[in-house]
């Protein structure tokens, strides 16, 4: 497979993640058609630096160094993905749930006195 195809592959399966159309994904950008992200996206064209930046802002949780397959870790698991797709197929209630959800739960974080330098649990 050629990097143009490697590179439209990972763009659209990120567009796929998140549950946009070509269109709408075109629409989060400031200079992009969805004629344009389609040919990245068939491995017709390949995006440059700016282009890569702008995509990464629009789809939210991608480095542009991801879009163009220089860094092989996606920022962000399976999992959060996930959410941010139930959150944006959600009404207004919804999300405000899940933000109240996100918010109570972070106070569960690791308290990070309670952990030594070599990663134990300190005694209480």
């Amino acid at each position: 497979m050629t990097l143009n195809k490697k590179i439209g592959q990972r763009l659209r399966t990120a567009r796929m993640a998140q549950k946009l159309s070509l269109a709408e994904l075109a629409s989060r950008t400031r200079t992009l058609s969805k004629s344009r992200i389609s040919n990245y996206e068939q491995g017709i064209r390949r995006m440059g630096i700016e282009e890569a930046i702008e995509l990464s802002e629009a789809l939210e949780g991608l480095t542009p160094t991801y879009l163009l397959c220089l860094d092989n870790v996606s920022p962000l698991t399976p999992d959060e993905w996930g959410l941010i797709a139930c959150f944006r197929d959600t009404d207004e209630r919804g999300r405000d749930v899940i933000l109240r959800v996100a918010d109570a739960q972070g106070h569960y974080g690791v308290n990070p006195d309670a952990v030594s330098d070599e990663g134990d649990e300190a005694a209480a």
